[in-house]
């Protein structure tokens, strides 16, 4: 029997086709997984790729289309013996995922209904430190509510909320334990935003990079790769890996934090105040100050750090000496810790994002060498370097494409539309 579709975190299970004393719903979820998973097919390809007979196909198929999850299209003439059937597709615009990320300086939300469509999308400048917690929560839930109203407009109902956060997050009960960037120790995130918003989905809370890394293993350029690393730069460093389709969350889901492995200048404070951390020398902190006076306008935590971005870019662009040895200072100082990453999880590939990709073109190089000359394997084992496509919204996606997991563990949450209800269901 092959193996199942797979679950938001990456991983994949084995499924049994359910017989009639098996909750309805577990083979509901079962055919809309595949049909996110595997692509438009027709009912009879379904039933033989799940393993559920065609009669059983039909009938969840049929409920599906009555909960505007599916909906049919074209001929499927695809390896097809006799009459062609109608495929059958996601459909799912009348719900939606939220996905929320807390940073250092800003907050975002990006909502994605069913078929992965943006429904919505904003930005909004903060100064995280400077708030504290509480007014941060405010503001966060000011955004979701903007974000929910917004997604109601256009007949899509929530039907989750993640809020992904620069830290170490304790996802069970969505406190972060300690965020040293945007200086939090202990603050209940999950209880503070359950306190002021007035919703009816379900709210969690988890590691930006782990979010990140989910989404490049559901939508980014190298999808459903089993075995990768995305490493994220930004005000921090952070990583998340997954290995055999698995997302490494660790015994205490404190996974991931790369950027405060003993990688760096012993001489140099991190944020988390302790000495030597990788994030001191690939840190965007450390790009700029290599590459700029401290009053140049690339330090300015004001402008838009896409604009900063590419100011070191065209800087680079145009033979700046001292921009360009920044940028090989740092790609080969990335390059030694994706080394170490390299030989301990022997990925298929490793993913820059945040800074790391918009700056990538000019780090890929002396990243390279250092991982041709410190990887032990051949070809250094197998693994290729690619820059993320997602930019900066990769953590939102995948918070909106955890959110979107309740619908295919259960799709009965979504209700009938009242006008295909029997008259006596009312």
């Amino acid at each position: 029997m092959g193996t199942g579709p797979s679950r938001y975190d990456g991983s994949s299970e084995r499924h049994i086709p359910a017989d009639q004393a098996t909750v309805r719903r577990t083979n509901l979820g079962l055919v809309l997984r595949h049909l996110r998973d595997s692509g438009p097919r027709s009912r009879a390809r379904i039933a033989q790729e799940t393993g559920l007979n065609k009669a059983t196909v039909s009938s969840l198929v049929a409920e599906l289309a009555e909960r505007r999850l599916v909906s049919t299209g074209d001929v499927d003439r695809a390896g097809s013996v006799g009459r062609p059937g109608l495929t059958v597709h996601l459909d799912g615009a009348c719900v939606c995922g939220i996905g929320v990320e807390l940073n250092v300086d800003y907050a975002a939300a990006l909502v994605l209904d069913l078929r992965g469509q943006v429904l919505f999308e904003q930005r909004l400048a903060l100064d995280v430190p400077a708030l504290g917690a509480e007014r941060t929560l405010d503001a966060v839930a000011g955004l979701v509510t903007e974000a929910v109203a917004a997604t109601a407009g256009r007949g899509a109902r929530p039907v989750g909320l993640t809020v992904a956060v620069a830290g170490l997050v304790r996802s069970v009960d969505g406190v972060v334990t300690l965020a040293p960037n945007i200086g939090w120790r202990d603050v209940a995130v999950l209880d503070g935003l359950r306190a002021r918003l007035d919703v009816d989905f379900p709210i969690r809370v988890e590691n930006d990079a782990n979010l990140s890394a989910i989404a490049e293993w559901a939508m980014g350029s190298e999808a459903r790769t089993p075995d990768l690393v995305y490493l994220t730069g930004e005000v921090g460093v952070g990583g998340g890996v997954i290995v055999a389709g698995r997302l490494l969350r660790g015994a205490g889901g404190l996974s991931g934090e790369v950027g405060h492995t003993s990688l760096g200048d012993p001489d140099a404070v991190c944020g988390c105040g302790r000495r030597g951390c990788w994030e001191t020398v690939v840190g965007l902190a450390a790009l700029l100050r290599a590459a700029a006076d401290p009053g140049d306008p690339v330090h300015d935590p004001g402008r838009d750090l896409e604009a900063r971005l590419a100011e070191v870019a065209r800087r680079a662009g145009d033979g700046d000496l001292r921009t360009l040895a920044a940028l090989q200072q740092v790609g080969r100082s990335l390059g030694t810790g994706a080394a170490v990453l390299v030989n301990l999880f022997n990925p298929g590939v490793v993913i820059l994002g945040g800074y790391f990709a918009v700056l990538g073109p000019f780090f890929l190089e002396p990243l390279q060498a250092e991982l041709e000359a410190r990887v032990l394997g051949p070809g250094v084992a197998g693994a290729r370097v690619a820059l993320s496509t997602l930019g900066f919204t990769a953590a939102v996606r995948g918070g909106a494409h955890v959110a979107l997991e309740t619908v295919f563990d259960d799709p009965t949450l979504v209700p009938v539309p009242a006008a295909l209800e029997p008259a006596g269901a009312r």
